[in-house]
């Protein structure tokens, strides 16, 4: 018995300053072990009354947090059991350093996600704009967020980019959105006429809102046109481009029936003889 307690306490150099018995190293991975179905128990237990937008926005954080645990975990029991991280990270201090550059972006995702998902910026179903490109945000991770554009393509943003970027949640005070369609017509059109048909093309239409009404702008004189804006709200801002090109098409056929000419550029040249 005394030979075999002498084996395990018994140490091993890897270096002049790492060492390590192995009975440090068993019950270093028995505490490993314990500190993993603990948080297995916590995580489970935690989860149990959150709604399913909770719960996975609390299994990213837990999952970043898992990890920092361990390195806690690690800190403290490998020297109290003799196997020496001073050593360890004075051999490898250059390689750390190159590491943590090639992950600082890495780490701006984590940091970025933490905040994301604690102050809820945003949410799985929200419609987001960012860096030109627009997308329904389909699930929200600890290092990306996942939406799907317009033409159905998946949309992966590293979350540093709500650090860096400026993003507009459409989404943000409801789901009820504002739009405008831009038309120009002809001087000699009658405004009125216009106005009433404009009007009549936004309440009869099957995707906008009819509270609040619609609303017509006069918006200028232009240099070959009358310009007006058909102001307009709806309630499914996915469908967006979709709408406008509808009240487009209407538009032009409308106008059509009542003469009414959209002119396009025109310029004068005067010849000198």
């Amino acid at each position: 018995m005394n030979k075999f307690l002498d084996f395990i306490n018994k140490e091993f150099f890897v270096t002049s300053e790492i060492k390590f018995s192995i009975f440090s190293v068993l019950l270093v991975t028995l505490i490993f072990i314990f500190t993993h179905f603990l948080l297995k128990f916590i995580k489970k237990n935690a989860t149990k009354k959150l709604d399913e937008e909770r719960k996975l926005k609390f299994k990213s954080v837990f999952s970043f947090l898992n990890y920092f645990v361990f390195v806690i975990v690690a800190f403290i029991t490998f020297p109290t059991f003799g196997i020496n991280l001073t050593g360890i990270f004075a051999a490898s201090a250059a390689l750390l350093v190159g590491v943590g550059l090639a992950l600082q972006t890495f780490f701006q995702d984590i940091i970025s996600g933490i905040l994301i998902l604690a102050d809820q910026t945003v949410h799985v179903g929200d419609i987001i704009e960012i860096d030109g490109k627009i997308g329904r945000v389909e699930n929200i991770k600890i290092r990306t967020t996942r939406a799907v554009t317009f033409d159905n393509k998946v949309l992966i943003i590293p979350n540093h980019k709500y650090l860096t970027s400026t993003l507009f949640n459409w989404t943000e005070n409801g789901t009820v959105l504002r739009g405008s369609v831009s038309v120009g017509v002809d001087y000699s059109s009658d405004v009125e006429k216009v106005k009433e048909i404009l009007l009549e093309i936004a309440d009869s239409h099957p995707h906008l809102m009819k509270n609040p009404t619609p609303n017509v702008i006069f918006k200028n004189f232009g240099d070959n046109s009358l310009d007006f804006q058909l102001i307009f709200t709806y309630n499914n801002g996915f469908r967006v481009n979709l709408i406008e090109s509808d009240i487009r098409f209407l538009i032009y056929k409308k106008f059509k029936e009542n003469n009414i000419n959209i002119p396009y550029p025109q310029r004068v040249v005067h010849l000198q003889k």
